[in-house]
């Protein structure tokens, strides 16, 4: 295990594309304990209830997920074992400590049927079995009585990992045209965007557990704005050459979903609403385009 000096916070999922960047965040003010994936195994809960108690940590923060949507149409066991049983093990191992656990979820828990952004109240109906499982997750949590919270994002890329921007960034060195979804509707996330908002939540927690308690429950985290995976995709593009990089790609084409089938189903629209965060915590992320040129290391545009 990797320990830092400050707080004891037991971080799950460090090595994924958000985890690395809160694990940034919090080691520079909390003792940061990061289980080695043979001693925490996902796949068998035991060793998680055993590595919570082994730690005693006072906060337990899940990055860690099963996020491959398409694969987990044809591997949900492992999904459900990762976004639904870890959960659980986490959740009640924390409830038995009096620790208070983190945990980090999606949009995908609707179905894309809404006409304004999602709030933490509307009902779920996930489409495909990533969401459901991420959504029985969150009922676990809930059920277990623990002090939570639980954070729902949407789209998240970085520099690491496999996410959108790192194949479009593929694409566009291998093809002359680049065919991406048009009519699927969300806000993208920069990981280091969400990994500083987290830690700012954490950062008011830290000594003050009461916190956590009193505001114990769902969030919608995400910036302002939305577009389309094709919107995200032009403005990366576009971006990208502005910088001086070339690219074999010369167009980046709006295509409907119908003309890319995938083996899981996703919402047509998945917008989130965060005023909630801002009520309960102050804390407002920047728009999606601004999360954009601060990940890309250029100017923000004007909000």
């Amino acid at each position: 295990m990797i320990t830092m000096a400050g707080e004891t916070i037991l971080l799950f999922g460090a090595t994924g594309q958000l985890g690395c960047a809160l694990y940034q965040k919090l080691s520079r003010f909390s003792k940061i304990v990061v289980p080695e994936r043979q001693t925490a195994d996902f796949l068998n809960p035991e060793s998680l209830a055993t590595t919570i108690r082994e730690t005693a940590p006072s906060l337990i923060v899940n990055a860690a997920a099963y996020t491959a949507v398409d694969w987990a149409e044809e591997d949900e066991e492992r999904a459900i074992a990762v976004n639904t049983i870890a959960p659980k093990v986490l959740a009640e191992g924390a409830e038995q400590l009096g620790a208070t656990l983190i945990h980090v979820s999606t949009d995908f828990v609707f179905d894309g049927r809404a006409d304004r952004p999602y709030l933490e109240t509307d009902e779920t109906a996930p489409l495909n079995v990533y969401g459901r499982t991420k959504r029985d997750g969150e009922d676990a949590i809930q059920e277990s009585g623990v002090s939570h919270l639980i954070f729902r994002t949407s789209w998240i890329y970085t520099q690491n990992g496999i996410n959108f921007l790192r194949t479009m960034e593929r694409l566009f060195q291998e093809r002359d045209e680049v065919r991406v979804v048009a009519d699927q509707i969300g806000t993208p996330t920069w990981a280091g965007t969400l990994a500083e908002a987290m830690s700012s939540i954490i950062r008011m927690g830290t000594g003050s557990p009461e916190l956590y308690v009193e505001n114990s429950g769902i969030y919608h985290m995400t910036g302002a704005g939305q577009t389309s995976w094709h919107g995200l995709a032009s403005s990366y593009f576009e971006a990208r050459k502005s910088q001086g990089i070339s690219y074999r790609c010369k167009s980046v084409k709006p295509i409907s979903s119908d003309e890319y089938p995938t083996p899981a189903r996703r919402p047509a629209y998945s917008v989130l609403d965060s005023n909630q965060l801002e009520r309960a915590f102050g804390v407002v992320l920047p728009s999606w385009e601004i999360q954009l040129s601060e990940f890309l290391g250029e100017p923000s545009p004007q909000q």
